[in-house]
């Protein structure tokens, strides 16, 4: 839960600085954007979950 919470903060600081030097947020602007970055995340996971069958 820690790590969760430090990610948050660290991404809200980030946001606050490049709004505050007025630069373009550096994440995606959509909810597809987002939901990429979520299915780049699951596709690792299941490549975790899946190789132990395919290497015994």
């Amino acid at each position: 839960m820690q790590e969760i919470i430090l990610a948050l903060i660290a991404g809200l600081a980030v946001g606050f600085v490049f709004a505050l030097i007025k630069l373009p947020i550096p994440a995606p602007p959509a909810l597809s954007g987002i939901m990429g970055i979520v299915g780049i995340f699951l596709g690792y996971k299941l490549f975790q979950w899946v190789m132990p069958f395919f290497q015994s």
